[in-house]
């Protein structure tokens, strides 16, 4: 009769080995979880303000966290500045030629120049971007402004008692004929009502009319020509009272930039 064969011998050991090995790795699966766990909760108890800073820290981490928040409303508070408005004059016959020569040498450039740095001044007093023009500045080819105004004079010689005022015109070609229609009212009430000067519109000549810079500038700039009074009979206050001309001039601008109402004089 055939005896039992009996399991190889090294089998038996490595099931035996296998089966004393799984309640160990099971222990110390669960000692493992279990010390994370506590570990995790010892940093969340320690997981502070107090302690992870200390208090002078923490104070100052407040302070600049309330800081930024204050200066970022106050950025998002402010308005927008507007753009600055660009205002052009120009000084007749600056640079360019003497104008109107009277008897005793005063030169019609010399009065337009001053009364021109003098609006400019008051302009820029006002927050506007002015620019001071010559007579033919290479500037003025399409040249852009909110307005410009070209400042002259008439003759010195004696014509009658009756050649005494102002004159304001437009170009008599223009893409926008309301616009210089408002320009020449604004500056034609305002200079009479702060000069006490007449308008003398029968005396404007085609010269202020066709005016050269009228045709040089970009067509969307606003632009006229005035003759602030004849260095004949209005040559006191032209020179020993120009900034008077010049609020003049100021006044009519800003009639016109700022759309006020306007009614052109009566000679």
């Amino acid at each position: 009769m055939d005896q039992p064969t009996s399991p190889p011998q090294s089998s038996s050991k490595t099931a035996t080995a296998e089966i004393s090995a799984k309640p160990y790795s099971l222990i110390n699966a669960v000692q493992t979880i279990i010390s994370v766990a506590i570990v995790m909760a010892t940093l969340l108890t320690m997981w502070t303000p107090a302690n992870l800073f200390s208090n002078s820290h923490f104070n100052e981490l407040l302070l600049s966290i309330q800081q930024t928040r204050q200066e970022t409303a106050s950025i998002l508070s402010t308005p927008t500045s507007p753009p600055v408005i660009r205002i052009g004059i120009v000084a007749g016959h600056w640079q360019y030629d003497s104008g109107a020569v009277c008897p005793d040498g005063l030169k019609e450039e010399t009065v337009n120049l001053q009364i021109a740095t003098l609006v400019r001044q008051k302009l820029l007093a006002y927050g506007y971007q002015v620019d001071l023009l010559q007579e033919h500045d290479p500037q003025l080819f399409e040249y852009r402004a909110a307005v410009l105004v070209s400042i002259h004079n008439d003759s010195c010689e004696y014509r009658g008692d009756e050649f005494t005022g102002f004159k304001v015109a437009a170009a008599k070609d223009t893409a926008y004929p309301e616009r210089a229609a408002r320009l020449t009212t604004c500056l034609a009430q305002r200079y009479q009502q702060v000069t006490g000067l007449r308008f003398h519109y029968n005396t404007v000549t085609n010269d202020m009319t066709d005016y050269h810079t009228f045709r040089e500038i970009n067509a969307d700039t606003p632009a006229a020509i005035i003759e602030t009074g004849f260095l004949n009979l209005d040559r006191k206050l032209l020179t020993e009272n120009p900034g008077t001309v010049a609020d003049g001039v100021v006044a009519g601008i800003l009639c016109f930039l700022r759309n006020e109402d306007a009614t052109l004089p009566v000679q």
